[in-house]
């Protein structure tokens, strides 16, 4: 439906996740990747709502000036959050433990960012996702770290994997604003830009 509007655009998904890439190709647009190395550093007085606006917005900032004529920037991300504490990705193992065990029996807040430029179009959002887990055993959460590779994942976890299958008692919200791209509001500003 969008294919028509943008036949004549580049769309560039600003991004590494393979997840977000597999997301975007589900609204059937031609699209190529291409990412700028972007120092993700921000406030830490920042409402963590705010933290994943400002970095797809500093994602896309690593790209003015270069962009063509007729190009159409995506830029996205996405962070975990019980309560003020912002869970990243993890440094290591036992990082990635201690925050499974802290997601584990709790609901937590999943924000995902979105940045779209198209001309001297600018349009960002955030959209939230509330997920539950159910109480994870040591046993199940070594099992995940031991077979899966989280490590690349805010908060230690794909929702999309093993962990997600087991752990999510309860979602409100977006499933795909978990997976680090919301597709609804993304094809609303598409369709709307």
């Amino acid at each position: 439906m969008l294919a028509e509007k943008f036949r004549n655009t580049n769309i560039i998904l600003a991004s590494k996740s393979p997840r977000r890439q597999e997301l975007l190709k589900g609204l059937e647009l031609p699209f190529d990747i291409k990412t700028k190395d972007t120092d993700e550093s921000y406030d830490e007085g920042m409402l963590p709502r705010d933290v994943p606006a400002y970095l797809s917005e500093k994602k896309a900032a690593a790209f003015e000036g270069e962009l063509e004529e007729n190009t159409l920037l995506i830029t996205s991300d996405t962070i975990v959050c019980i309560g003020d504490e912002i869970l990243e990705k993890p440094k290591d193992r036992d990082h990635a433990i201690q925050m499974l065990q802290k997601l584990s029996a709790n609901t937590h807040s999943v924000y995902t960012g979105l940045h779209v430029r198209w001309g001297d179009k600018k349009r960002t959002l955030v959209d939230e996702t509330k997920v539950t887990f159910k109480e994870l055993s040591m046993e199940e959460i070594e099992f995940y770290l031991d077979n899966f590779q989280p490590y690349d994942k805010a908060g230690s976890y794909g929702v999309q994997e093993w962990i997600g299958y087991i752990a999510v008692e309860k979602m409100e919200g977006s499933f795909y604003t978990v997976m680090g791209l919301p597709l609804a509001p993304l094809y609303k500003i598409l369709k709307n830009i």
